[in-house]
């Protein structure tokens, strides 16, 4: 398969190993009733933070989890806050922070990069975490546009896997008509992956453009199979007596003029053919047709697994009819879902300034795709919050409990994602043009301090709590955690296994006699994180024991 160089591309395809885990503390939570200091246990969440350092603190817990991944990235457009004072968001990998970090993770080789060049070394690390966040039946779709999208595909093809590519996505987006002397450009493109195609299928969704009478909503679908051309040569099939037909009573004349030709009357009664008749033409299913003969005119499969059926019409043409398993067409090109100038007049009606959102209709038309009423949906661009306003939205509608995480690394992440996401739970604007909340929740999270220092050691500033849940997720595979309180040192069990974390911040703690004394959980297996270990084999071996140092044995992710 083709692959892609550029300029730092060996400081980065294995940079999201090098990258700490940070520790997400919550500032606040927020719901119908406001904002809370105490932690109300919501499932959405709000991050501030390098989304490449926020999606490596998001693994523990929720690594092949995530059902589906919207992102929003930087167009490499070259239009950065500082060339244009209006942008609140900056496009462009040419943001102080984006130049920061390619600093820090490309060297002194970054000076030499093209904007190209940083825009991959930007976007790879992230895609590799996002991958390893999408669950086995997820699914992925980027936005992007004509300046980088090339060689995003390459990039994703070797990240997601070029088998696992579903389409390329184009979105009437109805603007930018400024500074474009000849050709209109009102279209951009999403790319869209699914985790593992072995696993799904291709996503299903209504086209939104297809009017209210157009035959996708027909509970059956209906084709002639007598088609002639160099594909499909002239061949004879013999009907037998009991084909169906579409009308109860006809008699089709022997022809020669007309295709199917009919060697001899056909007769029909009571709907079915009464006598055996040898018709002529090309057919483009053949194959299912003599299948469905064989099969005593039952519904056979075709290949799609679509029951399928076989008909004579009342002008003598032979139909295969499908019946629609459910209303599912989706077109590549996407028209009808809103526009970013229609959204940045809602975003107005909320007291919100940000130019340039993607519409909610276009993210919940992306979002229906694929989920379930429950799922989790991750937005690592986050912007102005239209991914949470899309959840909230749908969540609404049909009374589902879908979650969002929202990262987002410009300093407006609380002043405009976060005010966005309270003002559509709450509700906004004022008399005719009032919109009502959507109720909901959410946590607001900064990133805070990593758990491991340089030297491999465990943070002492992070708090035990923290140390703890990161111990448990890492074992269990993102296992909920909850708080023991039935022995200090205790986690929890899984597997038939009881975890303890035996650690203090000022002292070396030591496995041995005296700790197994206050080992109360009776289990099959112990895993027993500690300083040092005073048990020998033997002892470890008749209680299945696996003693684990601190901080050696403690995996890093």
């Amino acid at each position: 398969m083709p692959t892609l160089d550029w300029l730092g591309k060996d400081k980065v395809i294995n940079h999201h190993n090098d990258v700490p885990y940070k520790v997400l503390e919550r500032k606040y939570s927020y719901d119908e009733d406001g904002e809370h200091k105490d932690d109300i246990y919501s499932e959405n969440m709000i991050i501030h933070g390098d989304n490449l350092e926020a999606l490596k603190s998001l693994l523990p817990q929720y690594e092949g989890k995530i059902k589906c991944i919207y992102i929003d990235p930087p167009y490499n457009t070259r239009k950065s806050s500082e060339k244009n004072k209006a942008w609140i968001y900056s496009d462009s990998v040419d943001d102080p922070k984006i130049e920061k970090w390619l600093g820090v993770t490309v060297g002194d080789e970054g000076e030499d990069l093209s904007r190209h060049d940083k825009w991959l070394c930007m976007m790879y690390p992230r895609l590799v975490l996002l991958n390893k966040l999408l669950s086995d039946k997820g699914i992925v779709f980027i936005s992007i546009d004509d300046n980088e999208c090339s060689y995003l595909k390459i990039i994703c093809d070797d990240i997601f896997g070029k088998k696992n590519f579903v389409a390329q996505l184009i979105w009437r987006s109805d603007g930018n008509f400024d500074n474009q002397a000849k050709i209109k450009n009102v279209h951009e493109y999403i790319l869209c992956y699914i985790k593992n195609a072995d696993e799904v299928g291709l996503p299903q969704a209504i086209d939104p453009s297809a009017s209210e009478n157009s035959k996708i909503y027909n509970e059956e679908v209906r084709n002639t199979v007598v088609k002639n051309g160099p594909k499909n040569p002239m061949s004879t099939i013999k009907l037998p007596i009991g084909f169906p037909c579409s009308v109860s009573d006809l008699i089709i004349k022997s022809r020669k003029d007309k295709f199917p030709y009919y060697g001899a009357d056909a007769i029909i009664e009571g709907g079915r053919l009464i006598n055996e008749v040898e018709v002529e033409s090309g057919w483009s299913s053949k194959n299912i047709l003599i299948k469905y003969i064989n099969n005593g005119f039952n519904p056979v499969k075709d290949t799609k697994g679509q029951d399928t059926v076989f008909e004579i019409t009342k002008t003598g043409n032979i139909e295969m009819i499908k019946k629609r398993g459910d209303a599912s067409h989706v077109l590549s090109l996407l028209q009808n879902l809103g526009s970013t100038q229609n959204m940045s007049t809602e975003l107005a009606k909320m007291g919100v300034k940000f130019d340039f959102p993607k519409p909610v209709d276009l993210v919940i038309y992306l979002i229906s795709f694929y989920c379930r009423k429950d799922d989790i949906i991750l937005d690592s661009f986050a912007g102005s919050g239209t991914t949470a306003h899309a959840v909230l939205n749908m969540n609404k509608k049909d009374g589902g409990n879908r979650k969002f995480i929202l990262v987002e690394m410009g300093d407006y992440a609380d002043t405009i994602t976060a005010e966005r996401v309270k003002r559509v739970i709450d509700g906004y604007g004022e008399g005719k043009n009032a919109v009502d909340g959507t109720g909901g929740n959410f946590s607001y999270y900064e990133l805070g301090s990593p758990l491991f220092l340089q030297d491999g050691t465990i943070n002492k500033d992070i708090a035990t709590a923290e140390i703890r849940k990161y111990i448990w997720y890492t074992e269990t595979n993102g296992l909920e955690y909850a708080e023991n309180e039935q022995e200090k040192y205790y986690l929890g069990s899984y597997n038939d296994t009881a975890y303890y974390f035996y650690y203090e911040k000022d002292k070396a703690t030591i496995l041995d006699y005296s700790f197994l004394a206050m080992v109360n959980v009776k289990n099959q297996a112990y895993i027993i994180y500690a300083d040092s270990c005073a048990l020998s084999d033997i002892d470890l071996q008749k209680w299945n024991i696996t003693f684990k140092k601190i901080p050696r044995d403690i995996e890093h992710i």
